[in-house]
């Protein structure tokens, strides 16, 4: 039998009410040659069967709860495909993906990874706000993410696929990462080839209070990110070091965390100012007029009175 050129990778966690449409758009693509499997991450409601109705169309695998790190490592690991091509439950695909995918790969054979914007969708499918990300970056990222802390404009894990032999060189994703894994795949892999941005929206986002999408921000919330960021920047520079690979990340250089950091503690006048002028300087966002828009944004939003202040201890 001949061995898939691409693998369709769905991780799935208590997402009955989604998966069938994740599904059902990799089985109406017009790409051949696609393998497809779900792991399911130990769903404790209908997910088991909803999958176990697609019968020998999809390779379903069952686990117990261990992250989207182990459920995305398993599905690679039971893969044949030369292209890793990753899917999150609650998200779906536009016809035409996997063919767009697999021929930017053999356009850039130095590509390690080729990504693409998603439509963010309401819980009910309804299209809102503009693709993402906004700006699009392309060829050899690798200093780029030296100067920023590893942060640019990056994709979600619904538009990114790897090629197998970069997946091999960084290996299995740290199991650390049981939430937002992606953040492995797209701080790693621009050290290991180039990247490459298709422009145009082939997926679509859906955003609901289970994933890492907040429409407003909260101190807990910013908290999380912010021991997320520094936990990525630890693990990029382990993998670095363990790599022989020049490259090390410096937190300091990581603009949105300290602007996080200034929202829980507070700022002054003089601490905004100081903001806005870093973040015009920020080498994760390559758009100037973006660039600036947010620094000035991102000083405007902050307050003398931080989120944690009146906080118990315990809360912090």
């Amino acid at each position: 039998m001949e061995r898939p050129a691409l693998s369709v990778l769905i991780n799935n966690y208590n997402y009955a009410r989604f998966v069938g449409r994740a599904i059902d758009s990799v089985l109406s693509q017009d790409a051949r040659n696609v393998e497809i499997i779900v792991v399911d991450d130990g769903s404790t409601d209908q997910s088991r069967s909803v999958l176990q109705a697609y019968d020998s169309r999809v390779k379903v695998i069952f686990q117990e709860n261990a992250g989207q790190a182990a459920a995305m490592n398993t599905a690679v690991g039971s893969s044949t495909g030369e292209i890793l091509c990753f899917l999150d439950a609650d998200d779906w695909w536009v016809p035409g993906k996997l063919s767009a995918t697999a021929a930017a790969f053999r356009a850039n054979p130095q590509a390690s990874l080729v990504y693409h914007r998603l439509q963010p969708t309401l819980v009910d499918g309804t299209p809102t706000s503009k693709p993402i990300p906004r700006t699009l970056c392309s060829g050899a990222l690798s200093s780029l993410l030296a100067r920023s802390a590893g942060w640019w404009p990056f994709p979600m894990t619904s538009a990114v696929a790897v090629r197998r032999s970069a997946w091999d060189a960084a290996g299995s994703i740290p199991l650390d990462f049981r939430i937002s894994a992606d953040a492995w795949l797209v701080g790693i892999y621009p050290f290991l080839g180039d990247v490459i941005a298709m422009p145009d929206p082939l997926g679509f986002y859906r955003i609901h209070n289970n994933n890492w999408y907040r429409a407003a921000e909260d101190a807990a919330t910013l908290r999380r990110r912010m021991t997320h960021w520094q936990q990525t920047v630890e693990a990029t520079n382990l993998f670095l070091s363990t790599h022989e690979l020049p490259a090390r990340l410096h937190l300091r250089d990581h603009y949105p965390y300290r602007v996080a950091s200034a929202k829980l503690q507070g700022a002054d006048a003089l601490t905004r100012f100081k903001l806005a002028i870093e973040g015009l300087f920020f080498a994760g966002e390559p758009n100037l007029l973006r660039r600036t828009r947010d620094s000035l944004r991102s000083a405007r939003g902050l307050s003398r009175l931080g989120l944690d202040v009146g906080l118990p201890e315990v809360a912090k």
